[in-house]
């Protein structure tokens, strides 16, 4: 069977009540109250869980959004959806999505700004997700701002993306006169790297903060101190790491990729190899980036991959 990339995905290896915690341990041992709000891809299958579980019921709704836009595609944090209606809210981004066109694209966007608790955030805007060319990516950039700045609320410096990056999203909120505030992908089992300091009370609170008062405080944590791309590194172990306190179901990582069986049925990996067992040179390639994070492979990487100009050249335009 050949490999069907475009259909295939993964879950990362935290469920939401799991990603939640994470999340919220950590703010909490700053000795601050922690408001969290977890989105996924294309779906609000997480916060509607959480919304299930005993004390979560004024969780976020929020989806990270993808937006196609000519030969480039851009992330939109869509946060705070009103439950009663988000279902329905999904439908829409989601058409939008299969059949992308700008002027309906305005349309959602000022549909979705004419909601005061939500927040519409411009993710990673400065990566460049299909390889289009950095300065094609920002011309592009440019572009979407210009037609839609009306209703973009905020700039996401995000956690696990690294320091040029985010000094060029700094810019880039400068320029617009938009807020910048805190993100992340962490597809992990390390918390975000960055997190906004509030007064608010509630989320609703929060998001007038940044849409009313253009008012937002990004602090950021010590991992973010860490040379990139080991915590990328990081990133990928713990995607294919084993985790034996996990639901059955969810515990390997080949219960976690899905791809499509010979009928097109999305299935977890784990239940379509010929001999239930993965194939040998996967194994031992994941053996082997399972090794690169132990020991001395590990603090050598963590030592080459140093990077104290980039974080003194962020520090300096930050002026922190």
């Amino acid at each position: 069977m050949r490999v069907n990339y475009c259909l295939s995905y993964w879950t990362p290896p935290l469920a939401p009540k799991f990603a939640l915690d994470l999340e919220t341990a950590q703010i909490e041992k700053l000795g601050l109250a922690a408001m969290v709000s977890l989105s996924d891809h294309d779906n609000i299958n997480a916060p509607l869980l959480l919304h299930s579980l005993p004390g979560e019921k004024h969780s976020p709704i929020s989806v990270e959004w993808t937006v196609p836009c000519g030969e480039q595609t851009f992330h939109l944090g869509v946060h705070n959806l009103p439950a009663a209606t988000a279902s329905e809210w999904m439908q829409i981004l989601a058409a939008y999505t299969s059949n992308p066109d700008s002027r309906k694209l305005r349309e959602i966007l000022a549909a979705l700004h004419a909601v005061p608790s939500v927040l519409i955030v411009f993710n990673h805007p400065i990566w460049d997700l299909y390889g289009v060319g950095q300065e094609k990516h920002l011309q592009m950039v440019n572009e979407f701002l210009c037609e839609n700045r009306a209703w973009i609320h905020a700039i996401e410096l995000n956690g696990l993306r690294n320091w040029m990056e985010n000094r060029e999203a700094l810019r880039l909120g400068d320029r617009w006169n938009i807020a910048l505030i805190s993100g992340g992908d962490r597809h992990g089992a390390e918390p975000n790297a960055n997190i906004n300091l509030t007064n608010a009370t509630c989320f609703d609170e929060f998001v007038g903060e940044i849409r009313l008062d253009k008012r937002s405080v990004v602090l950021f944590l010590p991992q973010y101190a860490q040379p990139w791309k080991h915590r990328i590194l990081r990133s990928a172990i713990d995607a294919v790491r084993h985790y034996p306190q996990f639901p059955l179901g969810s515990q390997n990582w080949d219960e976690r990729v899905y791809h499509p069986d010979a009928n097109g049925v999305l299935r977890p990996l784990s239940t379509l190899w010929p001999n239930g067992n993965p194939p040998s040179a996967m194994r031992w390639g994941i053996a082997g980036l399972q090794m690169l994070g132990r020991g001395v492979f590990s603090d050598g990487l963590r030592l080459a991959w140093s990077e104290p100009d980039e974080r003194r050249l962020a520090l300096e335009e930050a002026d922190v």
